[in-house]
């Protein structure tokens, strides 16, 4: 009987030490997918060299939020400084069309122009970028370049060094959640002959507002909201300028129209 149980021990032994190795390998490779898109903000923040007074407080850590830099009114010069202090999301916004009869082709996130000149056609690609925390940080920039990836790069710097807090509430007249899911008051932006007028909604409302208008407020962390446009509102860059814009005024403790 001695002999059965000392074998039935062994024999769990084994299975357990299988099972635990299992389990480690499953969570190595879990862990290396999750780090896979931020191995390179890592290594740019562990090689990163402030070379202002601004980004040695934060390399240093006596900086450890970054409401405390933009309620200053501080002007971020570099864009390490908000990649350590957020976890920020990116996406392009559709400014250009692709090629079609008449006019008819596909929105993208690339505006083609070209310049004549003696050798022939010079191309250049622009694009606009949102990054946000979806917690109520948000910041848009526009990039050009003689390539789409140098173009998109400069426009996620931009993005970052131009980022914006983004008050929000629960202040609709039928809605009692005290959640921050909208915005504390009616705002309106405007850019060029684009205004938009963003109006607080309760909760389960979503955001009614146009495609490109969802990227950014989706990114602020607004989750319901009722919007307004008035103008020429098929130019992208003026409509996200304008909405961004709108969003600044949600700072003010005061609604003036």
């Amino acid at each position: 009987m001695v002999e059965k149980t000392k074998k039935i021990e062994k024999r769990t032994a084994e299975e357990i030490s299988e099972e635990l190795l299992e389990k480690e390998l499953k969570e190595e490779i879990v862990i290396d997918k999750r780090t896979e898109k931020e191995k390179e903000r890592d290594f740019k923040l562990e090689s990163w060299i402030p070379k202002t007074k601004l980004g040695k407080l934060v390399k240093e850590k006596k900086i450890k939020d970054i409401d405390e830099i933009l309620d200053k009114g501080s002007r971020i010069f570099e864009e390490e400084i908000v990649d350590s202090l957020l976890n920020l999301k990116e996406d392009l916004l559709f400014i250009g069309q692709s090629k079609g009869k008449f006019g008819g082709g596909k929105r993208r996130a690339w505006k083609q122009t070209q310049r004549k000149t003696k050798e022939g056609n010079v191309p250049t690609f622009a694009t606009l970028s949102v990054v946000g925390d979806e917690n109520g940080h948000i910041g848009i920039g526009f990039g050009r370049a003689k390539e789409t990836l140098p173009a998109r790069d400069k426009s996620l710097r931009k993005a970052k060094l131009s980022i914006i807090k983004v008050k929000r509430a629960c202040s609709s007249f039928d809605c009692l959640c005290n959640e921050p899911h909208s915005i504390p008051f009616e705002v309106t932006g405007k850019c060029g002959s684009v205004r938009v007028t963003l109006i607080p909604a309760p909760q389960g409302t979503g955001l009614v507002a146009a495609d490109e208008m969802k990227k950014i407020l989706k990114l602020a962390g607004i989750k319901d909201i009722y919007t307004k446009t008035f103008g020429t509102q098929r130019t992208t860059m003026n409509l996200a300028k304008a909405t961004i814009d709108a969003l600044k005024k949600t700072n003010k403790t005061e609604n003036k129209k």
